[in-house]
Parts: structure tokens; sequence; C-alpha cells
């Protein structure tokens, strides 16, 4: 999809971090956009961002852990533009879990994790991929993963990787369906990064509806990963959400399914990955250079 202009997208977290970049890029590629968010508020400033800067756009909120939420969505937003060429199915959350052992991990924890990481997709996918495909147009569905987990398990956050493990399968199994019906849908795979990406991620804990939380969580100790990362003295190099807006649109420009950024340090851990399960081998600890 080289020409954008005049054309609809949906961002789903699009109020904040990448979703935030990403609506801001697509609309000064010309596109309108509706952004989809659960918090009002940064809605409100996202939206009125975007129209102060001469975009055609909407705010939605949407819940996406709720089926009914995201079909609200998908009628308001095909009332107000009649169409949809992209949506990114990209809002996540990440949780209290760093270090912790899978067993002593509460159920709620792993409830919400899925319900929002891997059903938010599927609810968004539900929502509009029908009305999409009725529509006859070109189009392209893209679902934010991660690499870890997504590509290879990191043991320091199970309930996140396992999350972003299913949305590599999801998206693959949606893009062989596409090809299969010969629609002129494609799917694609966004792998934020290559580095850690600075977003405020860790602070969604905050915002956890009663039905996931049995009230022990605790708020996140810092807004953002580089708050983090200054606070205990690291030199971790950092991604900015701005950049992996700017490489999603490039990668949405060339029709590509894995949006992963190149990285030698990632490209090491696959290969050894890829070996190790060929020859039926160990599960080595990822030895991360990134």
């Amino acid at each position: 999809m080289l020409d954008l202009k005049g054309k609809v997208a949906v961002v789903t977290g699009g109020a904040s971090g990448v979703g935030l970049a990403l609506v801001r890029l697509l609309g000064q590629e010309g596109m309108k956009v509706a952004v989809a968010d659960i918090d009002p508020n940064a809605l409100d400033t996202a939206v009125a961002e975007l129209k102060g800067a001469g975009v055609e756009a909407i705010g939605v909120k949407a819940d996406v852990t709720k089926q009914d939420s995201m079909d609200a969505a998908a009628e308001t937003v095909y009332g107000a533009f009649g169409a949809v060429h992209l949506l990114f199915n990209n809002a996540g959350v990440g949780l209290g879990e760093a270090q912790r052992r899978i067993w002593t991990l509460p159920e709620k924890d792993w409830n919400w994790g899925f319900a929002v990481n891997v059903m938010g997709i599927v609810h968004g996918i539900r929502a509009f991929v029908p009305r999409m495909l009725d529509g006859g147009e070109e189009g392209m569905v893209i679902n934010t993963s991660s690499a870890n987990g997504g590509l290879f398990a990191l043991p320091a956050t199970p309930i996140y990787a396992a999350t972003k493990a299913a949305v590599t399968a999801l998206t693959e199994t949606l893009q062989f369906q596409f090809l299969m019906d010969k629609t002129k849908l494609r799917a694609a795979v966004l792998f934020p990064g290559p580095h850690v990406v600075n977003t405020r991620i860790m602070a969604s804990n905050r915002v956890r509806p009663a039905e996931f939380s049995d009230g022990t969580e605790k708020a996140a100790a810092y807004n953002n990963m580089r708050e983090l990362a200054e606070a205990s003295g690291l030199k971790m190099q950092l991604t900015e959400p701005e950049e992996v807006a700017e490489f999603a649109l490039a990668s949405v420009k060339s029709d590509r399914f894995w949006m992963f950024p190149e990285s030698d340090a990632h490209n090491a851990i696959l290969r050894n990955r890829v070996e190790n399960i060929i020859a039926r081998g160990d599960l080595p600890i990822p030895n991360l250079g990134i």
C-alpha cells in the first residue's frame, strides 16, 4: 500500500506510546485516523492535537477486552469514514511480574494479560475484518507483538511472553487465511524495537479493571523505561515510540509480514533458537546483547 492519502486507519491504544506516535505519523501521511483508547482524557488530548495539525481524526472510547465495545467502535468508525484500510491492533499491557516464577503468579494476572494482549486483537479482528472484506479494497491488519515471546521467550516475564507468542501465531494464521481466500487484505506482525521501547507500559497495572484485580497489584515504580534505566544506573539503549512508528509505516509501504527491525543481537538469538529446535537440543537462556 504505497498511497495512503485519504485512506482510513484505526489504531487501538492510540492515545499514548507507540499508538500515539502512529496516529501522528499516519495523519502526516494524509490518512483519516480513528484513535481508539480506553483512557478518555488521553483520547481527547490526542484527537485535539491531531485536529489542530489539520488531520481528519475521531476519537473512539473502546475497551479491547470487550467484544461489544469493539463492535461499537467499528460502527462509529464506519459511520464516520465509511471504510477502514489499516487496522493497527496495538493496545497492550505489561504486568508486575518481573522476575517472578510462573507458579506464583495469580490467575487474574494471567486473565488480564491475555484479555488485553491476545483477546484484544481477536476482538479487533472480529469487529473490523468482516467489514474490511465486504469493502473489497486493499487493506492490512497489523498486530503488535514483541520479540519477547513473539520470537523467543525471555524468562523474566512469563505472562507477557506467552501473550506475545500467541499474537505471532494468531497473525501468521490470519495471513494464511487471507491468502487461502484470495482476499485483498493482508496481515502483518509488528515487533517494536530493536531495543526496549520507551513507553509507559509498566504503568498499565494502574488502570487494571476490578474484574482482573485481586487488590494486591502494586503501582509501577517508574512512569517509563527511561526512568527505570536511570534509577538502576543502567546504560540501556532505548527505542523511542516515534522510531517504531516510522519503521511500521515503512513496513506497511513495503508490504512486509515480519515487521522486525534489523538487530545483530536478535538475529543471533533467533539463529541459536532455530538451530536448537532442529537439533532437538537444549533450551539455553538467551544471551541478551540488546
